[in-house]
């Protein structure tokens, strides 16, 4: 976690940060795409030179910290991705959350935008990483956190 926090203040310009305070407040319950909006420069901060190469990168280098969620969310909203015919397929449920944070990483760009300080977001960081940790443990067949109310469902799935 610490070296994801170094890496996260070398974003300058802090893209990273302001998506994540838009997502923030337009999808307040969706942690995991929060965090795919604070992460989601890294393949531009790990200063490789191919841009769909580097995304990739980034997306499977956060994968066992933050969870197969954050780094799918990661890996397909990269603007320069090369298309990909499946790529909507792959994207399955997440389509939306996808649309969204490159709605939200484009609005970033915009400049007066108070984002806050990275600091405030380690908490949240350390929560998903938990959730990841917890939801990839093997022989962890039960979410400790149970099904939600009234569902005959498991609350991760």
């Amino acid at each position: 976690m610490l070296e994801l926090m170094e890496l996260l203040r070398a974003d300058l310009d802090d893209r990273g940060l302001r998506t994540a305070a838009l997502l923030r407040r337009s999808h307040p319950f969706d942690k995991e795409l929060q965090i795919a909006g604070l992460v989601h420069c890294l393949g531009s901060l790990l200063r490789l030179s191919d841009e769909a190469v580097t995304v990739g990168v980034a997306a499977e280098s956060i994968r066992p910290l933050l969870g197969e969620r954050v780094a799918r969310l990661v890996r397909l909203q990269a603007p320069h991705r090369p298309t990909d015919a499946h790529a909507g397929h792959r994207a399955g449920d997440d389509a939306e959350a996808v649309a969204t944070l490159c709605q939200a990483r484009d609005s970033a760009a915009a400049a007066g935008l108070d984002a806050g300080v990275l600091e405030d977001w380690q908490p949240l960081l350390e929560l998903v990483a938990a959730g990841a940790c917890r939801a990839g443990a093997p022989g962890n067949a039960l979410d400790p956190l149970g099904s939600p109310r009234g569902s005959s469902r498991p609350y991760r799935t």
